[in-house]
């Protein structure tokens, strides 16, 4: 089967406090903001795609008429993304985690050997670091 699409540009995650998720995924993490839009979103840089951080009270209604024509959207109750870590970096991340004060849920080897880590941002949504072996993708 054969597409057009080459993968994904942008992951979207719902938080109620962005200046919690903007100190996180800046500060811990080490992502670059690249647009913020106070009490509606803040966007990173995460290699070559864009995480966005919504407040879902905020995209949860239409657009005015004067704005970019974007549906309504937002989730409640925690989500989930995975980051690609290249195996000889994960300890790195593992540190950078402990040192701001994150824990680490899970810290295993796939079937495939690929090693995954999984842990939380402050607003509960499910963190996972994995090697690209995971799924074939080196």
């Amino acid at each position: 089967m054969s597409t057009e699409l080459e993968g994904i540009l942008e992951t979207a995650l719902y938080v109620s406090d962005l200046e919690a998720a903007e100190d996180f995924y800046g500060r811990v993490l080490g992502l670059d903001v690249v647009i913020r839009q106070e009490g509606r979103h803040v966007f990173f840089r995460c290699g070559a795609g864009i995480l966005l951080i919504f407040d879902p009270s905020a995209t949860a209604h239409p657009a005015p008429a004067d704005a970019l024509p974007v549906p309504p959207h937002g989730a409640t109750g925690p989500g989930h993304a995975c980051f690609r870590v290249p195996r000889e970096k994960m300890d790195t991340v593992i540190a950078r985690l402990r040192a701001g004060g994150v824990a680490i849920e899970a810290d295993f080897h796939w079937p495939n050997g690929a090693r995954s880590i999984y842990f939380r941002d402050p607003a509960g949504n499910s963190l996972e670091c994995a090697e690209p072996r995971l799924w074939n993708l080196e």
